[in-house]
């Protein structure tokens, strides 16, 4: 068998705060993605999403278990992910292209070289004539466009994703996540991305693991096998709603333990 992407092999973080007892955010995660795969894990606000993403990234480390990227363990950040995250994170100071030259200047790509596949990434985004606009100039959508671009030039082996679109408005959003389908598809990245939004997850995942309440586990995981070419409106049809019942019904223990606690299950109640 063909060795994953990426392999997640009972991973437990531990977090420790002095003068207080120890917070246990994710417990013993196990988890594949292939090449080429299209992975959403999806739960409740709190259930260590982006904390597997962060350890994922080598922004941190596991208490236990280990994160192995085509074979080799995760021992710190490297240009082997690209990260997109939810406020953008462009240098202020560079124009949309320098922002993508960014990571190509790490890996000691030529001036000349860096414009031109920073000029291909930006025609790959839908972003041609924009290459000089600084990120005060550009829209939320764009600049998320200018992240993704920036996360794919330098050609990593998988891009993590921590719920890039949600502090876009709704129209928006749903464009992104039509671009970013293309996206993936002419380029065939492995992509890990983090929602707490359950249409948002089918409508993008080839796979979908549902996490617990925290501590984070996996509870069950979906294989999305819906043709998304075959409907115009695939969040109305009668399969993409038939697995947001069963998700809903996978998270939706998790959101009564909420409700219990006296916390907010807005975060997944409202899809």
């Amino acid at each position: 068998m063909p060795v994953p992407t990426l392999e997640l092999r009972s991973v437990t973080k531990q977090f420790t705060v002095t003068g207080r007892p120890a917070f246990l955010a994710v417990d013993d995660v196990t988890i594949t993605a292939h090449r080429g795969e299209f992975l959403v894990l999806v739960g409740p606000s709190g259930s260590g999403k982006s904390t597997l993403l962060d350890l994922v990234a080598g922004l941190t480390t596991p208490t236990s278990g280990e994160i192995l990227l085509d074979g080799a363990p995760v021992t710190g950040p490297g240009l082997d992910r690209g990260i997109v995250f939810q406020q953008y994170a462009l240098l202020p100071w560079r124009t949309a292209r320098g922002n993508i030259e960014f990571g190509l200047e790490a890996k000691g790509v030529g001036r000349r070289e860096r414009r031109t596949i920073a000029d291909e990434y930006l025609e790959l985004v839908g972003l041609v004539g924009f290459g000089d606009r600084f990120p005060h100039e550009l829209s939320g959508g764009m600049k998320q466009r200018v992240a993704i671009a920036r996360s794919l030039a330098y050609d990593p082996d998988i891009l993590l994703m921590d719920e890039p679109f949600a502090a876009l408005d709704a129209q928006t959003r749903e464009n992104l996540q039509d671009e970013l389908l293309r996206i993936w598809r002419t380029t065939g990245k492995t992509i890990l991305f983090i929602t707490h939004g359950i249409d948002e997850a089918i409508y993008l995942g080839n796979r979908v693991a549902v996490l617990t309440e925290r501590p984070g586990r996996i509870k069950e995981i979906f294989d999305i096998d819906i043709d998304r070419d075959a409907v115009d409106d695939l969040r109305s049809s009668e399969r993409f709603r038939d697995y947001r019942h069963r998700i809903w019904l996978s998270l939706r223990p998790e959101a009564q333990q909420r409700a219990v606690a006296g916390d907010v299950v807005g975060t997944v109640a409202h899809v």
